[in-house]
C-alpha cells in the first residue's frame, strides 16, 4: 500500500488564498540520494506572502501551476537518502524554502534544511521571521546603538522582533501598533515610545515628539504611516520598506505631492527596500545571531494566542492574520501529537 500525505495546493490564480487553493493527496517516497524526508509538526502562516502568491503578484518567485505552498516549516527527519551526512534519523530540522511549509511532510534535499536543538517552534519563528527583522535593521537600515527607531506594525510576528533586536543594541524605540493591548504588549518588549493608531494620530506624535529624529524606520504597512516616517526622518536616517499591507490589493494609492528625493536630498537621508529573499547569502550569519541571543535569554518569541490545527487551519490562520487582529507569530500546528 503507497503512503500517502497532505498538502495545500494552489491550483489556480485567484484573489484570496483559499479561493485560488485546496488540499491534495501526495505519495510519500522515499527519500533519493542526497535528500531527507521530514515529518512536518509546525508552519509558520505569512499571509500577505500567500496572497500575493495567490494573485501571481510576487516578482522574485516565478509560479507554474498548479504549486505545493507554504514557506516555513519544522518537523522531524524521519528517513535520510544515501550520502547525507549532515543529518540523522530523529533531528528537529526548520526549512524557509517555498514551498515546504503547508503539508504534512516534506521530502527534498537535505541542503534547504538546517538542524535546530530541539521542537520548539521557537526555532522556526527565529530561523525565519527573526532573520528577517534582524537583516532588515542591521544590513538594510545599518543600525547604530543610540538610534531613535521607529517600527510600524510593532506588536506583530516580525515587529515584536524588531522592537527587541533594536532595543538589544541600545536604540530608542518608538513602537506603532493598534489598540491598548498592542500597545501594552510592545511596552512590556521595552518600546520606549507606544503609538496607538487608533486612538492617536501617528504624524501628528512624530511631528511633536521626535520631529527630525528619526534615524530608522521599518515601515511593513505604507500609506500614512509611510509619509510620517519620512516626514520625520533624521539626518542621514533611513527609512526602510518592509512591506505594504495598506496596498495589498494590489492598488497601491496615487499620491500626487512633492516626489520622494525632495523629502530626503537636503536630509541626506534615504529610502530602502527590505526584501529578504534576495539576501541569502548573509542568513546564515543572521540566524547564529538570533539563536544565540535566544539561547542566552535576550530575546524571546511570541506566539499570537488564536490556535489552528492542521492544514485545515491554515487557511484560518491567514485569515486572521490579514485581519490585523492577530499579536506576535502566527503559526499553525500541522499534528495534533
Amino acid at each position: 500500500m503507497t503512503l500517502t500525505y497532505k498538502a495545500i495546493e494552489l491550483h489556480e490564480f485567484a484573489d484570496t488564498f483559499r479561493a485560488g487553493s485546496r488540499t491534495v493527496d501526495l505519495d510519500r517516497r522515499p527519500p533519493c540520494p542526497g535528500e531527507v524526508q521530514v515529518r512536518n509538526l509546525y508552519c509558520g502562516i505569512n499571509g500577505i506572502f500567500d496572497t500575493q502568491i495567490a494573485r501571481n503578484a510576487v516578482d522574485y518567485v516565478s509560479i507554474g501551476l498548479p504549486t505545493l505552498t507554504g514557506v516555513e516549516a519544522m518537523g522531524i527527519v524521519e528517513a535520510c537518502g544515501e550520502g547525507v551526512t549532515e543529518f540523522a534519523e530523529g533531528d528537529a530540522v526548520v526549512t524557509t524554502r517555498f514551498p515546504s511549509g503547508y503539508r504534512e511532510w516534506n521530502i527534498a534535499p537535505a541542503a534547504g534544511f538546517i538542524k535546530v536543538p530541539d521542537t520548539r517552534p521557537e526555532w522556526l519563528v527565529l530561523a525565519s521571521t527573526g532573520v528577517s527583522a534582524y537583516l532588515a535593521l542591521t544590513h538594510i537600515a545599518q543600525l547604530k546603538p543610540g538610534d531613535t527607531v521607529a517600527i510600524s506594525a510593532a506588536a506583530g510576528g516580525l515587529g515584536h522582533l524588531l522592537v527587541q533586536i533594536a532595543k538589544h543594541h541600545g536604540c530608542h524605540v518608538v513602537a506603532v501598533c493598534g489598540g491598548s493591548k498592542k500597545t501594552a504588549f510592545v511596552t512590556s518588549l521595552g518600546a520606549d515610545r507606544a503609538i496607538d493608531y487608533k486612538s492617536e494620530s501617528v504624524a501628528d506624535v512624530l511631528a511633536q515628539e521626535y520631529k527630525d529624529r528619526l534615524d530608522v524606520a521599518i515601515d511593513t504597512v505604507s500609506g500614512s504611516i509611510f509619509d510620517a516616517f519620512l516626514d520625520n526622518v533624521a539626518p542621514h536616517g533611513r527609512v526602510v520598506v518592509s512591506g505594504a499591507a495598506q496596498d495589498l490589493e494590489g492598488r497601491p494609492e496615487i499620491v500626487t505631492g512633492p516626489r520622494v528625493g525632495n523629502k530626503l536630498y537636503y536630509k541626506g537621508a534615504s529610502v530602502r527596500g527590505f526584501m529578504n529573499g534576495l539576501l541569502t547569502d548573509h542568513w546564515p550569519a543572521a540566524r547564529a545571531w538570533m539563536f544565540d541571543r535566544f539561547a542566552a535569554g535576550d530575546l524571546k518569541v511570541v506566539f499570537d494566542e488564536q490556535v489552528f490545527t492542521g492544514l485545515e487551519g491554515v487557511q484560518d490562520a491567514i485569515e486572521h492574520l490579514l485581519s490585523g487582529q492577530s499579536m506576535g507569530k502566527v503559526i499553525a500546528r500541522l499534528r495534533p501529537d
